[in-house]
């Protein structure tokens, strides 16, 4: 009899087209699907918790799947995964869940960090934005905190995406200063397809006093992804923590 399992892994996005298996492109999902058809010897299927899109890292992810695994090779599967899997792919653990568990729709919270270098750095380049201006640290962190008054983010949304809503539990959001950079923090209940890295444009153009503080509310209400800033790349953005009730596992 087939039973649900999670698979907690991490992995560095730079040489992937994002999470999901798409055609005439190397994904995550699909590496991790080929690995684990092979060692189970029978197809798997793997729903994440969400799609991260090209360049984009985790370090937290988490995806179920379902299989008839015996007791020994449950045990094993970690260590033999990560022995076929590419070294930027690494699988932490794996649970039994309870068999209506979905990693996508059970998940309560989810937190991302986005990393800015402070002018040019010799390593890491993939892992990180660089910006060589100064940024109004206190500004910045001022406008992320009239993102916890609101709940409709459609201006932060890809535009023609196929969502059904744009409301998203924003819980959490400050921005850290360090000698070697910024890291912004965000935490919700769901994100919307490139949101974070457009709030992260927005906020950097405030930092760089190319917008006023103020602004913000009005770029909330009006709705329109034109209103807003930019989107930073891809290669800063961390997917981080994935929180879920303790009631789905065995």
């Amino acid at each position: 009899m087939k039973v649900r399992y999670f698979l907690e892994f991490s992995y560095a996005g730079t040489n992937y087209h994002g999470w999901q298996s798409q055609p005439n492109a190397i994904s995550v999902q699909e590496v991790m699907e080929n690995a684990l058809s092979i060692l189970l010897k029978s197809k798997i299927t793997l729903i994440a918790a969400g799609r991260t899109d090209t360049g984009v890292h985790a370090r937290q992810m988490y995806a179920h799947f379902d299989s008839s695994l015996n007791a020994e090779l449950q045990n094993q599967i970690v260590y033999q995964l990560n022995q076929f899997l590419p070294s930027d792919i690494v699988i932490h653990s794996i649970r039994q869940v309870k068999s209506d568990t979905h990693a996508r729709f059970d998940a309560l919270s989810r937190t991302y960090e986005y990393h800015i270098s402070k002018g040019k750095v010799a390593f890491e380049n993939n892992l990180h934005y660089q910006i060589n201006q100064n940024l109004d640290f206190k500004q910045m962190n001022d406008a992320a905190q009239i993102l916890l008054e609101y709940d409709d983010f459609e201006c932060f949304s890809k535009s023609k995406t196929d969502v059904k809503t744009f409301f998203c539990d924003i819980t959490y959001a400050k921005w850290t200063n360090s000698k070697k950079g910024y890291t912004f923090t965000i935490t919700a209940n769901r994100f919307l397809r490139n949101m974070v890295r457009a709030i992260v444009g927005t906020l950097i153009e405030i930092g760089l006093n190319k917008k006023k503080v103020e602004e913000l509310h009005q770029i909330i209400s009006f709705k329109k992804r034109s209103a807003a800033g930019y989107s930073v790349p891809a290669q800063g953005l961390f997917l981080t923590k994935i929180e879920y009730p303790n009631s789905i596992y065995l």
